[in-house]
Formats: C-alpha cells, structure tokens, sequence
C-alpha cells in the first residue's frame, strides 16, 4: 500500500498566532481564512503542497474532555521537506524571530540521508526542516 498524507491537525490555543507563524515564517498560504474569522468554517488551514494541508484547530474543537487525550501527547514532531535554497531562508526567518533553532543535524528520512534543523511554533509544536543533496 502506497498513501499521501492529505493533512494533519494542530490543536491551538491561539490560531491567529499560528496562521501568523505558518504563513510569515514558515511561508505557507492560508486557507479559509477569511471564512474562518467569518465564523463561516470551524478552523483554518495552511497549504503545504497541493495535496497536503495543515489544519490549525481552535480550542473550541478540541477542549472536550474525550479530545483532550488525543493528538499533542502522540506527536512527536513533523517534518517539512524544502529545498536547499527554501531550507535556508526559513532557516534565516525562525533565526530573525529568535526562535531557538537545534541544528543543523545529519538526519536519515523518506529519501535517504539529509540536513535537518528543529523548532518550536508558538503553540510549542515541534517542527523538522531538512534538505536533500539530490
């Protein structure tokens, strides 16, 4: 079985925060923003690629006590893969904002062996950014 990752879902205490991190420095386009601060759709969404979202879920959604042991304790961190060029200005944004940043670190991945940097959104989620020299 082969599948694609069509999106992952990011509990938020604070969602504009996060579609300011993921949209200013991560550099990803929100999705149903606009609705969202409407009140017209539950969340927001930032797009990764064309067939893979990040959803950004409001407290509301997920402060239920049966959803409060899902997710963020099971996740360990994600990974972003970019170019060496893309790697590098994200790399200088997250520095900009002072954002501690580990790396960067040789790391093995979905593609062989890479360069990988890790940080913390402003929800604490841990993200890995890695290259490939192809």
């Amino acid at each position: 079985m082969q599948g694609v990752l069509d999106h992952i879902v990011l509990n938020a205490e604070d969602v504009e925060a996060l579609v300011r991190f993921y949209t200013e420095v991560v550099e990803l386009a929100p999705e149903r923003l606009d609705a969202f601060r409407q009140g017209q759709v539950p969340f927001p969404s930032v797009r990764l690629n064309a067939g893979t979202i990040i959803d950004l879920a409001p407290k509301a959604m997920w402060q239920a006590d049966e959803l409060q042991d899902r997710g963020r304790p099971n996740l360990g961190h994600f990974c972003l893969t970019l170019d060496k060029a893309d790697w590098q200005g994200l790399r200088a944004r997250v520095a900009a904002r002072h954002v501690p940043i580990e790396g960067p670190l040789p790391r093995w991945g979905a593609r062989g062996n890479a360069t990988s940097i890790y940080f913390h959104d402003p929800e604490g989620n841990e993200i890995e950014a890695r290259y490939y020299e192809d």
